[in-house]
């Protein structure tokens, strides 16, 4: 569509041209996209949430303004949904049962909190060997960043490159965010079933990014900190994570240092120090 060929000359991003296209071809086959109070009348009809509607209403508006077409569009209120958070054992069932690629993405996921759309359009360059360090391209116009990941990960990502002959310009995976998404869904159905575990199947790709912002910010309490990480621009976006550390219990798993070494290492852990006695620092973390 030259729709298409203008939002891409407008500096629309990868991602919302993609969305555009798939929502106009989705409402070219409900309704004619000429006649603007037939498609207002079809998105008013569809069984979903004022979030969808309101993408259908942008998208079709694009292809109005460019075919100069009268309309008057419905305002569609967005409803906020609360988050539900993954626990750790979840996002590692998830992690530890995909195939070597999904699986290498999933973990990337949850230890960096990438969007889908950022992790799928890393390169190889963007991923720093030495340091252990990922320098995405953040999408939605967010500040620029740098994510630590682990040695373990960082192994398997060289490994990764190494096996499939990648070089610094190549995409470090292929496929789009639509792609890795209908994988992962492909993949979840599949363990929930195998496990009989149906709340498996609530865990949205998505999810992986909010229990890494949750968990950052449960060990840092640095929500400035929480905020870059995630590439927000608004704060207010970020703070939605300092109301989600509610637990179910309060168990803990309790560990003591007696040198400045051995509190380092807990701390890399994700340990939290507590007070300390008889010569020995305390330290905590939620099982």
């Amino acid at each position: 569509m030259n729709v298409l060929i203008k939002a891409q000359t407008d500096g629309l991003s990868d991602c919302t041209i993609e969305w555009i296209d798939k929502a106009l071809t989705y409402l070219s086959k409900h309704a004619d996209l000429n006649n603007p109070e037939a498609v207002k009348h079809y998105i008013a009809r569809i069984q979903s949430g004022n979030g969808y509607k309101h993408n259908l209403s942008l998208a079709y508006d694009k292809y109005c303004r460019y075919y100069q077409i009268e309309w008057h569009p419905t305002y569609y209120k967005r409803t906020s949904k609360p988050i539900r958070i993954p626990t750790k054992e979840q996002i590692e069932i998830l992690c530890a049962s995909a195939g070597k690629i999904l699986s290498l993405k999933l973990c990337l996921s949850k230890q960096t909190g990438l969007r889908p759309v950022e992790l799928c359009t890393l390169k190889v360059r963007d991923v720093d060997r030495q340091t252990r360090t990922v320098y995405p391209f953040t999408a939605k116009y967010g500040a620029p960043r740098k994510l630590r990941i682990s040695e373990s990960l960082n192994a398997r990502i060289q490994a990764h490159i190494v096996r499939h002959s990648l070089q610094p310009h190549d995409k470090l995976f292929n496929g789009n965010a639509q792609y890795y998404g209908a994988k992962y869904r492909q993949h979840r159905n599949q363990v929930a079933d195998k496990l009989n575990k149906p709340e498996l199947r609530t865990i949205r790709l998505y999810d992986f990014r909010h229990y890494f912002a949750t968990m950052l910010y449960h060990k840092t309490k640095d929500i400035l900190f929480v905020k870059q990480q995630l590439g927000h621009r608004k704060l207010e976006t970020t703070l939605i994570y300092t109301q989600l550390l509610n637990y179910d219990n309060d168990e803990w798993t309790c560990k003591t240092a007696s040198t400045v070494v051995q509190s380092k290492q807990l701390i890399e852990a994700g340990f939290e120090y507590v007070t300390e006695q008889d010569g020995l620092k305390l330290f905590r973390k939620r099982k």
